[in-house]
């Protein structure tokens, strides 16, 4: 069972935790890229296209006679080896949709943060709701990376609780805050150093212990 850092709000190193089961996953890198690849494509609308030349506003009239002038045959001038004519084989806004299953989502959000826990760049803060103001909050993730070598992002994620500690995280450089409800692959991907609200992995333990078992009677 991996370990996670943890410490104070002050940035005091406190005694390191068991992660959780629910966040241990075996590894699968293929899923884990087929996920990177749905989310990335959310960031990419597809809007760009560029006009044909039946699309550009100009007029139609064919440029010169046919023959007897010694140039080459041309029609309109909206023709693509025209300057200001249209293209021949650009964009055509085609909006690309890819859809991952929920199970299969949430399989590979497991397999990052396992991942990131077995490269010691998840770590957990125990009262992080008490982080007021953004110089304590400068404050801990300074302390933080004093302990890491070469930390360049960090991804602050909150719980329930804790979610009112947004104000102080905001304006540092480099660092993206996520509800812990609103988590995906790519988000944890790009995040670089994950600093968990400790309140998370007991309230995870907590709903696994109060969930019925199957076939239980209700």
């Amino acid at each position: 069972m991996l370990k996670v850092n943890t410490y104070s709000a002050k940035g005091t190193k406190l005694e390191s935790i068991s992660l959780p089961k629910e966040f241990e996953e075996k590894e699968n890198m293929a899923l884990l890229a087929q996920a990177i690849r749905v989310f990335e494509t959310y960031n990419h609308l597809g809007l760009a296209k560029t006009k044909t030349r039946a699309e550009i506003n100009r007029t139609k009239k064919k440029w010169y006679r046919q023959k007897g002038t010694g140039r080459a045959r041309h029609g309109a001038r909206s023709a693509p080896i025209f300057v200001g004519g249209g293209v021949a084989h650009g964009p055509k806004n085609v909006e690309r949709k890819l859809k991952l299953p929920f199970g299969m989502r949430r399989k590979a959000l497991k397999i990052i943060l396992f991942l990131k826990a077995k490269e010691e760049k998840l770590v957990a803060v125990s009262g992080l709701t008490d982080i007021k103001k953004t110089k304590d909050a400068q404050n801990l993730l300074n302390k933080i990376a004093n302990s890491k070598e070469k930390i360049k992002r960090f991804t602050i994620i909150l719980g329930r609780e804790a979610i009112a500690s947004k104000e102080a995280f905001r304006n540092l450089k480099n660092v993206n805050i996520v509800n812990f409800r609103n988590l995906n692959v790519y988000d944890v991907f790009r995040g670089g150093t994950l600093v968990f609200d400790k309140g998370i992995f007991m309230s995870e333990r907590k709903v696994k212990k109060a969930s019925p078992k199957k076939g239980a009677k209700k």
